[in-house]
């Protein structure tokens, strides 16, 4: 059984503290997913609080059949659409004044370096259409199998495939040389 499938087993049994756990466990990997798809940081954030909600509300949706993480997705990747259909229709102000405090133990070259990869490997996705990026994130950074991965995005496994073969090549080609080491 997933560790997802247990933690929810426990929520619905009583144990409120089990339900803390699925949050701590998906929501950042949600949060990245969704900014994907959306690209907007606190809209991010937002969807997959209503990804949780939802799973809160309707217990009785998930039917234990698929892996929590993987319904979960499916959700996220549902609700960050729906965001995308209806962002428009809004404008949103943002009043407060935020601030970020780092506190990082690493050094400053090793810091540097990491940023520059992050840079370069964000600047080359950007450049893939958003179903293949979804595809990468979820199959490379979330370790989905092409299955799961299938299921979250409506495909066949064959496609998820041919996806990320496709999205592969042209992470190469926006790469060059350099490139070729982290794919």
């Amino acid at each position: 059984m997933d560790r997802g499938e247990e933690l929810y087993r426990r929520y619905l049994e009583g144990e409120e503290g089990a339900f803390d756990q699925i949050m701590a466990e998906y929501r950042y990997r949600l949060i990245f997913f969704i900014h994907e798809i959306i690209r907007d940081a606190d809209a991010a954030e937002d969807v997959a609080m209503d990804v949780f909600c939802y799973l809160l509300m309707h217990p009785k949706r998930y039917r234990f059949g698929t892996k929590l993480s993987t319904y979960l997705f499916m959700l996220a990747k549902s609700r960050a659409i729906d965001y995308l259909r209806h962002r428009d229709r809004f404008q949103w102000v943002s009043t407060e004044d935020e601030t970020v405090e780092l506190t990082n133990e690493k050094t400053l070259e090793e810091t540097v370096l990491e940023n520059e990869i992050k840079r370069t490997v964000h600047s080359a996705l950007i450049h893939l259409p958003n179903e293949m990026r979804q595809v990468v994130h979820l199959v490379y950074f979330e370790n989905r199998s092409y299955k799961d991965t299938a299921l979250i995005m409506k495909k066949s496994p064959k496609q998820i495939d041919n996806l990320l073969f496709r999205a592969k090549e042209k992470l190469r080609n926006v790469l060059g040389k350099e490139g070729e080491e982290l794919l």
